[in-house]
């Protein structure tokens, strides 16, 4: 009989995206094959503490009962001061990093096992990072000339102190409605429709919350649709979901709070038209060096032109 993989499963971490890592690592480890499976759960509190994985399992127990949403806020040195968490690591075949947003998604966690010589699920550092800045990723899609919204970028003082010649730039060049976002981030967190010139100030702000860099973008106003892409050499695109939201747009509330969202798979499209935005995926997906598995968020435009939204390397 072959021996169980051991599956190292890190999730939580230090990012607003704390409780979607959750609720994510919580479906892979349900999901996994526990016939070719030995799933090590390791944590990452708020404020960057390592679990043990007895600790972990204490936690997601809570979690499970309803007691809690997260796994805690322990102030912690990182994986480097947990000399229990570092043998465990080291014991796993396999890590499978799940930690969403910053301080994880962004590269830096795959650095953090690139450096230590383990193998891992996903990506790699270069296209974390830059699948995780919106700024570098649309920049990459244009270069490979994948369709997108228009976009402008604001950083540092002009987050913080935007002239009002800077939001009148804005109106003109972007219009409303218009959507204002952290560059790095997901899950919808910090993200706000702005309606008018009137709006563009206070979504500016809440955004600056969550970074030193904001996204203005175009609104799109169309079909939500995603297609998942597994592989490496030869990556092949999953079968098209559609999104159905019950609220104006899929924000942070309709994805994890309300489960008011209808996700239909397989989405209601042309095969024309699916075929086309699998392309767009698998294209998106090679532009970024992605290895492993991403998935590519789609707008379909009234005319059933695909519009990426943006590329999610975890």
């Amino acid at each position: 009989m072959t021996a169980k993989q051991r599956l190292a499963v890190i999730f939580g971490g230090r990012s607003a995206e704390h409780e979607v890592s959750v609720t994510s690592a919580r479906g892979v480890m349900r999901e996994a094959d526990t016939d070719r499976f030995e799933v090590i759960p390791l944590g990452i509190t708020k404020r960057g503490a390592w679990l043990s994985e007895d600790e972990t399992r204490e936690r997601l127990a809570q979690v499970e009962a309803g007691e809690r949403r997260d796994i805690g806020d322990d102030f912690g040195g990182g994986a480097f001061a947990y000399l229990e968490v570092l043998a465990t690591l080291r014991s796993a075949d396999v890590v499978f990093p799940i930690v969403h947003g910053t301080f994880g998604e962004d590269g830096t966690m795959q650095g953090l096992l690139e450096m230590a010589d383990l193998p891992y699920v996903g990506p790699g550092v270069a296209a974390s990072a830059v699948g995780m800045d919106k700024e570098l990723m649309r920049a990459v899609f244009a270069a490979h000339q994948i369709p997108q919204a228009a976009y402008v970028v604001l950083r540092d003082d002009e987050v913080a102190a935007p002239t009002e010649a800077q939001l009148d730039a804005i109106g003109a060049a972007i219009g409303y409605p218009c959507f204002v976002k952290p560059a790095n981030g997901g899950s919808s967190v910090g993200v706000t429709k702005a309606r008018s010139r009137e709006d563009i100030g206070d979504a500016i702000a809440e955004a600056g919350r969550f970074d030193r860099k904001v996204l203005v973008e175009a609104a799109l106003e169309g079909q939500e649709v995603e297609c998942a892409v597994l592989g490496h050499h030869d990556p092949k695109p999953s079968p098209l979901g559609e999104i159905a939201p019950s609220t104006e747009f899929y924000d942070y509330a309709a994805k994890y709070l309300d489960d008011t969202a209808a996700l239909i798979v397989p989405a209601r499209v042309d095969e024309k038209v699916a075929a086309l935005v699998q392309d767009y995926a698998v294209r998106a997906f090679k532009a970024l060096d992605c290895q492993g598995l991403a998935r590519v968020d789609f707008f379909l435009m009234p005319d059933g032109r695909p519009m990426v939204n943006e590329i999610n390397t975890m």
